[in-house]
């Protein structure tokens, strides 16, 4: 077909032809991106048919196809058989921190703040130690993974974690990010395939996309993801690995029972998949759960991070792997950190030994426990095997938005929140989530208020014949 016939033809994209390069079908997949990512290409666009847009640039149909499976890797795109290809929901979304507090004119309910109110008490850690005579030795090069000194506190805090590392399997990084960064780098290779929750934490998502690596949703029940779909997953595609919050589950706040972890661990052993656990939230489960590396220990690489639990802005992470994996760990920890400041390592080490780091845990989730009471004063908690004393919750919408004009919306009106598009991988659901945070907020009347300010929000929006199932 002349390409001249499609001048006056509705497509919803149309690359202009002037700007390919060689080699096309990577050209075509770099202006795809930039339109998606700019926002001209909005989330769950339908886009063209392949064959139809190869007419329109006259090219080989092959060429397009290549192009789009680019974008599919990235997670910017999915395809729905017999539907066609659409733009992914979250694409090009992302969760920051915002810089500028002092000019912020809207109540946060969107960033998970670890309690900040506690630092003072990591102050007087940082006093105690730059009085010391040993400074000096921290400022070095010296031990990469980190100083004995250094992991044995680690080994000590993943004890609390129910996890008996042996020391030389594991690495002081500079956080939980840091970590899965180094697991994808060290272990994975570009066109790899992790399993991953429908809805998953949105940096992970970011970081697979910018490694050209491919997430495949698994859906979920109200234990967390479901072992017989990504049994089947795993079956129908070449899975090389599965990524996992147990303990408390972003955005979902699931807590995933010890079952449902035995019934995942076997999927993961029998399809030989790498597990990486990201237990940022240990902390706040039973003492009694294992972590799924536990009962998959030669397959896993379990991360644990001190963001959350301590302090936000000391970055360390303590990262364990199994043996059969440190030569690949160690070898991205030398080229990518080269080593986690040994500094941060001393300072929460130091809460940890002088037990300063229970006193902050114990006042953070007596705190939480606290916020999740004024939650329910306002709205149910509809999956009971959400973690009780989680720093969010996930509260489900009645009808359809707009997931873009809704987070708009309330932020006019003077309220930050994200919706579930932005956790969303692959196709777009038709459930709809607010992930509200109940951290974030400086004090519990200032939660009240943004609670307040919400419903309110949604009774403004909601069929009257829903409003009933928002509130207790």
């Amino acid at each position: 077909m002349p390409v001249n016939s499609f001048e006056n033809y509705p497509m919803t994209w149309k690359p202009n032809r002037d700007q390919l390069t060689a080699p096309l079908y990577l050209s075509i997949a770099n202006l795809l991106e930039y339109d998606i990512i700019n926002g001209y290409l909005a989330p769950n666009t339908k886009l063209p048919p392949q064959r139809e847009l190869a007419d329109y640039l006259d090219i080989n149909l092959s060429t397009v196809t290549r192009a789009f499976k680019i974008g599919e890797l990235k997670g910017l795109i999915y395809a729905k058989t017999g539907k066609g290809t659409f733009v992914a929901s979250n694409a090009g979304a992302t969760i920051t921190i915002v810089d500028n507090e002092a000019e912020k004119n809207y109540l946060d309910m969107g960033l998970i703040k670890p309690f900040d109110q506690f630092n003072p008490l990591v102050v007087e850690t940082v006093k105690s130690i730059m009085s010391k005579g040993y400074i000096e030795k921290l400022l070095d090069y010296s031990h990469p993974l980190g100083s004995p000194y250094h992991k044995m506190a680690a080994r000590q805090w993943l004890q609390k974690c129910n996890i008996d590392a042996n020391i030389g399997n594991i690495a002081i990084t500079s956080g939980a990010q840091n970590s899965v960064t180094l697991t994808l780098i060290s272990l994975f290779h570009s066109g790899d395939k992790i399993a991953v929750d429908m809805y998953t934490y949105p940096n992970f998502i970011e970081l697979a996309s910018m490694l050209n690596i491919q997430l495949i949703p698994i859906r979920h029940d109200i234990f967390g993801m479901n072992p017989e779909e990504l049994d089947a997953q795993c079956k129908a595609n070449n899975i090389q690995g599965i990524y996992l919050t147990p303990s408390c589950h972003n955005p979902t706040a699931i807590l995933m029972n010890m079952s449902r972890r035995q019934e995942i661990a076997k999927v993961i052993s029998k399809n030989k998949l790498i597990l990486i656990e990201d237990d940022i939230f240990s902390f706040l489960a039973p003492q009694n759960y294992l972590p799924i590396t536990c009962l998959v220990p030669d397959q896993s690489i379990y991360i644990s991070s001190v963001s959350k639990s301590l302090c936000s802005g000391i970055r360390v992470g303590f990262m364990f792997y199994p043996e059969k994996y440190a030569s690949n760990i160690i070898r991205g920890i030398y080229n990518i950190n080269v080593k986690t400041p040994a500094l941060n390592a001393e300072i929460i080490s130091e809460l940890i030994n002088t037990g300063m780091a229970d006193k902050i845990v114990e006042n953070k989730i007596a705190i939480s426990k606290e916020r999740n009471e004024i939650y329910k004063k306002y709205f149910k908690i509809e999956n009971p095997n959400e973690n009780p004393i989680s720093f969010f919750r996930w509260l489900p919408l009645n009808q359809k938005f707009n997931a873009n004009e809704f987070e708009k919306n309330a932020l006019i009106q003077g309220i930050k929140l994200y919706h579930s598009n932005r956790f969303l991988v692959g196709h777009s659901e038709e459930k709809q989530f607010l992930r509200v945070s109940l951290s974030s907020m400086d004090d519990a009347n200032e939660l009240e208020e943004g609670l307040a300010l919400l419903k309110n929000i949604l009774f403004e929006t909601t069929d009257p014949s829903n409003i009933d199932s928002l509130i207790i």
